[in-house]
């Protein structure tokens, strides 16, 4: 074992201090570790053709298998009926068979009720809100991608930075 004497001690201490601040502080985490927008929307269609070629039920349960083919990173798909009931949910089992259509955000925003309507209107869309991120564990504001598909909405999101 090395033995410091209080002026090595010192020494090293002091040389740890004059190192430059830019050093010492925490790099941010590399882009990445992150979804993009484009990712999302390559995953949600890359979700819709599996689900044309092997049908709803097997893809449900690939979207819901959490080291599956549907989840990468923070992103993972979720399949909502236009009733706004949940039909698999990448990131939380818990969602599944229950009907999201009131539930609201932070801000009161009834995120599910306006993506069913969103898509009852548009052939795809982004929609913001806030949710809680699966790799944080903090509320985060989110864009969300969604594409319907015959009697089911895909979706897949980004948390925004």
């Amino acid at each position: 074992m090395l033995k410091f004497s209080a002026m090595s001690h010192r020494a090293i201490v002091g040389a740890i201090l004059s190192l430059p601040l830019s050093l010492c502080v925490a790099l941010p985490a590399s882009a990445d570790e992150f979804a993009t927008k484009p990712e999302a929307e390559a995953m949600v269609r890359k979700t819709i053709a599996y689900m044309k070629a092997n049908g709803k039920e097997k893809t449900y349960s690939e979207i819901n298998r959490k080291d599956g083919p549907f989840t990468d990173r923070d992103l993972y798909m979720v399949a909502y009926g236009f009733d706004g009931v949940v039909r698999a949910h990448g990131a939380n089992p818990k969602m599944l068979n229950k009907n999201l259509m009131e539930l609201k955000d932070i801000d009161g925003k009834a995120f599910v009720k306006e993506r069913v309507e969103m898509a009852k209107k548009n052939p795809s869309f982004w929609q913001e809100y806030k949710f809680t991120n699966p790799v944080s564990g903090k509320i985060e504001p989110k864009a969300m991608y969604c594409q319907p598909s015959e009697d089911v909405i895909v979706c897949g999101g980004v948390y925004l930075r």
